[in-house]
């Protein structure tokens, strides 16, 4: 399986939610199917069947974040030296020509989160600024059209 580009923290915070589902959340439900099948009768006990399937969805995510760990390639940008160039894990501000300054964090798919701004290095705001060098107008395409931006300035923090 391909590698999968990831920031220290989106890997931090996918070890924090294995360990929870690990060490809290499974132990919960467990004593939940317990608690269920005390009350009797299994065919029609919607409680058992709903800590079943919580079970379920528990154990599936913690498979998926433990396949997602094991082919992570971790990636801390303090300890490379780019030089004023935009890469992965780089903070980007940008200016949409006579609009307001945006400032963005390129990650891997499964950190990239809009609101927090997070982009996706699948995503083509950062496909297009990826090697791209302070000072650079660059020309996504978009849906809408294409619109120009300007790097203003890139960190590695």
């Amino acid at each position: 399986m391909n590698q999968i580009p990831m920031t220290l923290s989106g890997a931090k915070k996918l070890r924090e939610e294995l360990e929870y589902l690990k060490c809290i959340r499974r132990p919960e439900i467990i004593r939940s199917i317990a608690a269920a099948r005390e009350h009797g009768d299994l065919k029609e006990n919607a409680e058992y069947y709903a800590a079943k399937e919580q079970q379920g969805f528990c154990e599936g995510r913690i498979q998926e974040i433990e396949a997602k760990l094991s082919n992570a390639q971790v990636i801390d940008v303090t300890k490379l030296m780019p030089r004023g160039r935009v890469i992965f894990g780089a903070t980007i501000c940008i200016e949409k020509l006579n609009e307001k300054k945006q400032t963005y964090r390129i990650v891997g798919d499964d950190e990239a989160d809009f609101k927090q701004n997070l982009i996706s290095i699948n995503s083509p705001i950062a496909r297009g600024l990826v090697g791209k060098e302070e000072g650079d107008i660059v020309v996504i395409k978009t849906p809408g059209g294409e619109v120009e931006y300007k790097i203003i300035n890139v960190a590695y923090l």
